[in-house]
């Protein structure tokens, strides 16, 4: 018999909280750089930045979907209500992880011009689409951005939940220490 699986690999962490801190790293400078003026020292750097860092975690996303197709995970602990909960907020994650890109290389490439990641590549243009496409995009890149960091702060607390109050092993299993 084959035994259960306790903990997530270490690769499945490792992009978790990296993809975690980059998550909010982006929100946060996407929110500052809204606001920047055409004359701040930034206009230029961030947005480069915000692209490039993008772009790579939507090629670490695409790679960390097979890589939990390929290995095991260990079950998702709670009552029936919560595992489907679980399991649908990690859905919506994955799915609005994989919009944020999209939506962005829509915004930033409806001018024809591709887009430099950190000066190593770049990811060509395809212009104009259709009618109103970096507006569109825009929005929708605005909106999956806030859904994207309300689900995960909801799953952050559903995960200290779980930790303090239902003392499981949900977190644990995500640090690698599960009993």
């Amino acid at each position: 018999m084959e035994s259960e699986v306790k903990n997530y690999n270490a690769l499945a962490r490792a992009i978790h909280w990296l993809s975690a801190i980059v998550v909010i790293g982006m929100f946060a400078v996407g929110l500052w750089m809204v606001d920047l003026s055409y004359y701040s020292e930034w206009y230029r750097t961030a947005p480069h930045w915000h692209k490039s860092i993008g772009l790579l975690l939507a090629a670490v996303t695409v790679i960390r979907l097979v890589w939990k197709f390929v290995t095991p995970s260990p079950r998702v602990e709670g009552a029936s209500y919560e595992v489907v909960g679980a399991k649908l907020a990690h859905l919506v994650m994955y799915v609005i992880l994989l919009v944020l890109p999209i939506s962005g290389y829509l915004i930033s490439t409806e001018d024809g011009r591709g887009i430099d990641v950190f000066n190593w590549f770049t990811i060509p243009g395809l212009g104009a689409l259709f009618e109103g496409q970096a507006d569109m995009a825009g929005q929708i890149h605005f909106y999956a951005a806030w859904a994207l960091i309300l689900i995960a702060a909801v799953h952050a607390i559903a995960a200290l939940k779980h930790h303090f109050i239902n003392k499981d092993n949900t977190l644990r299993k995500m640090i690698g220490a599960s009993k």
